[in-house]
């Protein structure tokens, strides 16, 4: 095993935290023209660019440009503002906008990197390439949530998916790469890839795991051999290349992946109590729901009268 790094310096890390629980709210926005989340939308068009070839630092960068605009502009992403009429350089400008508002918390060489994939985004020369039968599957497959050997399973709805949490990992792990002297298309990969013996064994999280005990080794490498089998040779000896990097962080690679990992359980985990100890005064009060504008005088009446 290679000598173990020094983690991500703290600072950098609590630059980027808030930023990755912003982009991580992809798992939670949907649009009517399309099935799926964001992050479930994003996780597909990254396995189904990386299938008919494209480079995968290519579609890194692209993906985490988009992730970035995104959460900002939550379902509206460069294609549908082109086919609302919008011109490329409007477009280029609205996404740098929103993208700008987070990128300052990112290395500078990631920074430069995404800012240049921006103008790219919702550019199509052909039809989009087909999805991978196993990245569909793990668009349906939901995740178990936290369980624990002897006790209940807690479970918190809506799950989220694998696809779900596979995108924000390799995210995250894309943008996390520049800090720790790590491939940010490897970074990307990794995470990605990570979950792809899910496709067809279900979730039962780490209760599963201990009870699945000696067979879970010998299940995750046939599943997973199974789905790179899906892929042209070449994308799949990529994409093996750096599976070894899960057993440890002994690697730059792997120590972008374990800590993209180990933030999106975490921070999903956050989301779900946010979302539970959500208050009224935290829409009307800190979110300004009912905001400046010409009619809010009536609007605050109309609540008053209400009551509200």
């Amino acid at each position: 095993m290679t000598a173990a790094l020094a983690a991500p310096p703290v600072d950098r890390l609590a630059v980027l935290a808030p930023a990755f629980r912003q982009i991580g709210d992809a798992k939670r926005i949907r649009v009517a023209h399309a099935d799926g989340s964001a992050a479930e939308r994003g996780f597909t068009r990254a396995w189904a660019a990386l299938a008919a070839g494209v480079d995968a630092q290519e579609v890194a960068d692209r993906e985490c440009a988009a992730a970035l605009a995104g959460s900002r502009l939550g379902g509206i992403d460069a294609v549908i503002l082109r086919d609302c009429g919008l011109a490329g350089t409007e477009v280029a400008g609205v996404l740098g906008r929103a993208a700008g508002e987070l990128d300052g918390a990112l290395h500078p060489a990631t920074r430069r990197r995404l800012r240049a994939a921006l103008p790219t985004l919702g550019v199509h020369d052909a039809p989009d390439p087909p999805v991978p039968a196993f990245a569909a599957a793990l668009c349906r497959q939901p995740r178990a949530g936290a369980t624990a050997p002897g006790l209940p399973r807690l479970v918190v709805e809506p799950p989220e998916s694998h696809a779900d949490h596979c995108w924000a990992v390799a995210v995250y792990g894309a943008l996390l790469a520049d800090d720790v002297g790590a491939d940010p298309a490897d970074a990307f990969l990794l995470g990605l890839a990570h979950h792809l013996h899910n496709a067809w064994l279900p979730d039962a999280g780490f209760a599963g795991e201990q009870l699945l005990g000696g067979c879970l080794g010998p299940l995750v490498e046939r599943l997973t051999a199974l789905a790179l089998s899906h892929l042209p040779d070449g994308v799949a000896a990529r994409v093996g290349s750096v599976l070894p990097a899960l057993a440890d962080a002994g690697t730059a690679v792997g120590q972008a992946f374990h800590a993209a990992d180990v933030l999106d359980r975490v921070l999903q985990v956050h989301h779900h109590a946010r979302a539970a100890a959500f208050t009224t005064d935290q829409a009307l009060v800190d979110l300004a729901l009912v905001h400046d504008g010409p009619v809010v005088d009536y609007h605050r009446a109309v609540l008053r009268a209400a009551g509200l």
